[in-house]
């Protein structure tokens, strides 16, 4: 077993990423092989527990209060109401739960206090907790890791070239603090991005060389594909074809050997064939439940019958072990 990198080049990760399709699936399978168990897939929940009305200019966000995409804005819901979401996601399949708000950035109030309570909440039902609330700040992490987050997603969504093309109100080290701070406060990270941006294959190579290059590899990197929405600057956008998304997996995976990358969303476009091209090439979680935030997904019951036909088995909470913070707290007890 080769050892993890962390100092790859531009040019090293662009050979691997325009290899012929089959024989890059099969380098990629084969380093799955050595850091993984093949065939065991995490599935996750993402539930929207703030929706709509974000100041943020995100071209492929439905969410952002600028554009006229329909989505209808609901308040920070409540507590009960995310631990029932939270027992019905894991007597779905559900290893991790993730709560997701449309915040430019977390701030310092009762909204955040609630959300303190959330994560407390569904962490007693021994799932790995995972929030994306926008950027946050070390103390705000620090509080996040003391209610016992397990994961925080913070996507740096496409390369730092490409990246004012597509967001304008925030800034690619902006999203480069966030992930830092999370990592500080010894929390998991998931972080990766979007393709279908209107970005070029070099783009898509300088995001991995983003987080291939990171001190310490996300430990889950979602690679989505933008499912265009009305009212949004990119309802345009032509449908990625399927082989860029596996060559992306496939890529992400010989790259960051270790990190869990996440199947997520577009799914739903994928047949159970096409999925399983993509386990093959290397990811190794998915998103279940019919909704990503406000994207529509496969239900648990299809993906059941998906991990049926392909003889995949769902990975257990923590299987991984703990990260520090909750490592520390084990200890104590």
């Amino acid at each position: 077993m080769e050892a993890i990198r962390h100092n790859w080049t531009r040019e090293e990760i662009t050979e691997i990423y325009e290899r012929p399709l089959l024989p890059l699936m099969l380098d990629a399978a084969n380093v799955q092989r050595e850091y993984h168990v093949f065939g065991e897939v995490q599935i996750s929940s993402l539930l929207s527990i703030k929706t709509g009305g974000c100041s943020e200019d995100c071209s492929y966000c439905p969410q952002a209060a600028r554009y006229h995409t329909g989505v209808k804005v609901h308040a920070l819901m409540q507590v009960d109401e995310v631990l029932e979401a939270a027992q019905n996601a894991k007597a779905g399949g559900a290893s991790r739960f993730c709560m997701g708000a449309a915040w430019r950035e977390v701030r310092d109030n009762r909204d955040f206090d609630r959300v303190i309570d959330m994560v407390k909440a569904v962490n007693g039902l021994d799932m790995e907790v995972c929030c994306t609330l926008g950027m946050v700040n070390a103390h705000q992490a620090e509080r996040l890791a003391e209610a016992g987050l397990y994961a925080y997603n913070h996507n740096v969504d496409t390369s730092e070239e490409h990246y004012s093309e597509v967001i304008t109100t925030r800034t690619y080290d902006d999203r480069l603090n966030t992930l830092s701070n999370v990592r500080k406060a010894g929390i998991t990270v998931c972080s990766g991005g979007i393709i279908g941006l209107g970005e070029t294959d070099a783009d898509r190579v300088g995001m991995l060389l983003t987080l291939a290059n990171l001190p310490q590899h996300p430990e889950s990197v979602p690679i989505n594909v933008l499912v265009p929405v009305a009212g949004t600057p990119l309802a345009d956008n032509s449908r990625v074809p399927f082989d860029e998304l596996v060559r992306m997996i496939a890529t992400a995976r010989i790259v960051m050997p270790g990190s869990a990358v996440r199947l997520s969303a577009g799914r739903l476009e994928l047949s159970v064939a096409e999925q399983g091209m993509c386990f093959m090439a290397g990811a190794n979680s998915i998103f279940a439940g019919d909704k990503l935030l406000t994207t529509p997904n496969p239900e648990f019951n299809s993906d059941k019958e998906m991990f049926r036909i392909l003889g995949l088995t769902p990975k257990a909470a923590f299987a991984d072990g703990l990260p520090k913070h909750k490592q520390a707290a084990a200890q104590i007890a």
